[in-house]
Order: structure tokens, then sequence, then C-alpha cells
């Protein structure tokens, strides 16, 4: 196995892995590599106030939650490479700055994100929206922002909680929601609620799949913790199996938990988002190799952290290589192969 460096004192020295460069003083992806299609991206998360961030546009510089200029270790969980200033400015952010136009927040727009994809050799990114019963609709805003764009595809977003879900539900596909995104830990609800598992069955009937956030991932409270071990996602996706499940984090710190779920459950797919370069090795060696996708979790983490991981991961299998990286994706979202 051919070694690569996995600590780079920040992540423009990620340009020391050969598919890597440095273009006007930013990362850029070897034109040869890719396409890439990353499944796991997020814009600006407004809530109480209507969204006050302009979501078209355009900043000089994206301010991710984890900074460029932080170290970046590939081959830990994403998180631990966050310091305590970062955690905190983070939280800062996404709680009560998510009322504001102000904040790193800001900066988390399409013309960025389009901006860092292009770098990237990233076609499409899959924006994956969250909301509460009440008192916001980031799924609404992004698809109005992101419609007519190629670029971008939607995941919409309905608490199982929320009045009137079949008709959200539905208003969300006339404007363009191409599946759900359903986040225990932000929002509350155990994956096996029966008002969710009642929102996962309507999901199946239009065949939208449903994107978790599944696994603890260590920095969150004790309560989403509990709600995000992954033995609770085991009943939904075993009671549905008409419904498409993608576990985002893969389980996350429950690695192992996750690859038994899609080895047992064909209707279960797995991204890579935040994983290691152990635990993505680990994926490409025990999960289904066509049900393996790539996720940056963008605006939390650089694009380019995850397609090294992932470049590393498949050197000398160029077939294994363009599966994770772009063919996977197409055939779950039914998009056009370039």
């Amino acid at each position: 196995m051919k070694e690569f460096p996995t600590r780079f004192r920040d992540h423009r020295a990620l340009s020391e892995l050969p598919w890597f460069d440095l273009v006007d003083g930013e990362l850029s992806l070897d034109a040869a590599v890719g396409p890439v299609i990353d499944v796991h991206t997020h814009l600006a998360l407004s809530y109480v106030l209507p969204d006050r961030v302009d979501l078209k546009r355009a900043w000089p510089e994206t301010e991710h939650y984890l900074p460029q200029a932080a170290a970046l270790d590939l081959d830990v969980y994403a998180n631990k490479n966050f310091s305590k200033t970062d955690l905190a400015n983070l939280e800062a952010d996404l709680v009560w700055k998510s009322v504001t136009r102000g904040g790193m927040r800001r900066t988390h727009t399409l013309p960025n994100l389009a901006r860092e994809m292009e770098r990237l050799g990233v076609k499409s990114s899959i924006l994956l929206a969250i909301d509460f019963p009440v008192l916001s609709d980031n799924a609404g805003s992004w698809l109005k922002a992101a419609q007519g764009d190629s670029r971008f595809v939607v995941f919409g977003s309905v608490h199982p909680y929320k009045l009137g879900m079949r008709r959200a539900l539905d208003r969300q596909v006339a404007l363009g929601a191409r599946g759900i995104k359903v986040h225990p830990a932000v929002q509350s609800v155990f994956p096996q609620d029966p008002r969710a598992m009642k929102l996962y069955r309507l999901c199946g009937e239009r065949r939208l799949p449903v994107f978790f956030h599944c696994g603890p991932v260590g920095i969150e409270p004790a309560l989403g913790r509990a709600m995000t071990q992954v033995r609770h996602y085991e009943k939904p996706i075993a009671k549905n199996p008409n419904t498409t499940f993608v576990l985002g984090h893969s389980g996350a710190l429950q690695l192992e938990a996750g690859i038994r779920l899609a080895n047992e459950y064909p209707n279960v797919w797995l991204e890579t988002s935040s994983q290691s370069l152990s635990g993505v090795r680990r994926l490409l060696e025990s999960a289904p190799r066509d049900r393996l996708l790539i996720g940056s979790d963008w605006p939390f983490y650089h694009l380019a952290v995850p397609i090294a991981k992932a470049l590393i991961a498949t050197e000398g299998e160029p077939e294994l290589r363009a599966s994770v990286l772009q063919k996977n994706a197409e055939r779950l979202l039914g998009l056009a192969a370039s």
C-alpha cells in the first residue's frame, strides 16, 4: 500500500498530496480526478426569524467551522481537529447567531459553495435542510434559492411533529425536493418515533430517500447523543423496506454498527463525512461498495478533506474510486452520468 502523509500544518498543505495544487492560494483538484458528487452539504441554517442570510450573495472567503488555517489530521474523526475556540465559535454560530444575518454563517451561501466546488471538481452538491415543527423554513428557502441551478440537489426537511406533515412534504416535492433530511439530535426526535415512522412511509411512497444524521459524534448534548445511537435506526429501516435510507456519517463513532445495518438491509446506503481515513478504509473493506457515498458536511469542513481521504483510500483502484466519488450517487439520485 502506497504511503501518503495524513497530518498537515493547515488545510492548504493538502497540496502536498499528488492530486491537489494551490492556485492563487486556494486548493484545487487535478482535472484528471473526478468528477465528484458531494451528498452532504448545508447552507446557512436559520431559525425563529425568517431567513435573513442572502443565500445568493458571494463573499470573498468562506468561513468554515473548521478554519483552513487549522492543523489537520485525516486519520481521526473529523471533529477531533476542532480546538476549544473553534467549537465555541461553531456553537455560537449555530445557536444564537441563527436568528441574525451575521456570523460565519453569512458566508455559507450558494456562490461560495459553487466556487469551492469548481476548484475541487465537484459537479453536484446535495443540500440537506434541517427544520423544526415551527419557526423555520430552511427547506423552502433553499429550494427557492437553488431553483434552476443543476449543480445543487436539495433535500427538504419535514419535522415529524409538523402539523400537516403530508401536505408539507408534498409542498416541498412540488418545489423540487429530491429527498428528506432527518437529524434526530437537532430535531429532538428519536428515529423510531411513531410520527417519524409515518414520515418514512410517506417518503417511500414518493420514492424520496431519507438522509439520516446517524450515530453519536462526541460533541453533541447528552440528549442528542442518546437519540443518535445507531441501534435506534434499525426499526425504521426494517419496517420500511421500500424506503431508501442514507446513514450520514456511516454511524459516526459507531461505525461498525452502521456497517452491519448496510450489510443486513439492502435499502441502506452509507455516507463517509467526518470518518477518519481508517474509517473510510474500513467502509471500503467491509460495507457494500456499490452503496458508499462521499460527503463533506460543508461548511463544517472544506470540500478537500473528504476527497483527500477517498483518494488515498482508493489509490490503485480506479473503478472503485469512480464509484465512490460519483457513480453510486448518480445511481441513487438518478443524475445524468458524466
